[in-house]
């Protein structure tokens, strides 16, 4: 279940991978070091705050879920109601000519 890992880092390497070509073609002033600095503080700070609210999530318990699904399924019409062809339920009408009305 889930994604592979290396689906996962994907992105973090392509990031990575950017910020270090950022870098090195800067040819090291300071402006091109704070952008890196700041953008690794807030990429890390951005990671653990993910990793924080998922651990914090409340898990949903299975039942709940069937559940629900029960429920939603009982607030449903069901397809017999719709049937045009049910019993009791008379045939609709074939569209033909318009009939002439008075004016």
């Amino acid at each position: 279940m889930g994604t592979p890992v290396a689906a996962r880092l994907r992105p973090l390497a392509f990031l990575f991978l950017l910020l270090v070509e950022v870098a090195l073609l800067d040819s090291g002033s300071l402006v091109g070091a704070v952008a890196f600095a700041a953008t690794a503080a807030a990429g890390s700070a951005l990671a653990v705050c993910s990793v924080i609210a998922s651990r914090l999530a409340p898990a949903v318990p299975r039942t709940r879920v069937r559940t629900a699904i029960r429920d939603r399924e009982r607030r449903t019409a069901f397809l017999p109601q719709r049937d045009p062809d049910a019993s009791g339920r008379t045939r609709p009408r074939a569209p033909g000519r318009l009939l002439l009305t008075a004016a």
